[in-house]
């Protein structure tokens, strides 16, 4: 499973991002895709996440901000990121997840998201 992330850049608080994750490679046995994020000086961690069912997830902070999809036809799924905060500074990482006898984590490359005046 490979995962390529893109759509950070620099922005306003208050603006806007969306963030894509292309996914190739055996993903019929991929259980979950997320979005993980880390800031200077802290630990990774979950930003929200999709099931194949559909259900969703969102850490506190970013839960009416934030939005999850997939769009299965293109193995993609998007972070749509609004009202941001200088607070969601960090590297942005896709996650991929495999539930199986073990759990499996893919990741792709960080993609960095700066809010800043």
């Amino acid at each position: 499973v490979q995962l390529q992330a893109s759509g950070g850049g620099l922005v306003q608080p208050g603006g806007s991002l969306r963030l894509s994750c292309v996914v190739s490679g055996s993903i019929s046995s991929i259980n979950q895709m997320g979005w993980h994020r880390q800031a200077p000086g802290k630990q990774r961690e979950l930003v929200s996440f999709i099931t194949n069912t559909g259900s969703t997830y969102y850490t506190p902070s970013v839960k009416g901000r934030f939005t999850i999809s997939r769009d299965n036809a293109k193995n993609t799924v998007y972070l749509q990121m609004n009202s941001l905060k200088p607070e969601d500074t960090a590297v942005y990482y896709c996650n991929a997840r495999r539930f199986s006898a073990t759990i499996n984590d893919y990741w792709g490359q960080g993609t960095q998201v700066t809010v800043s005046s």
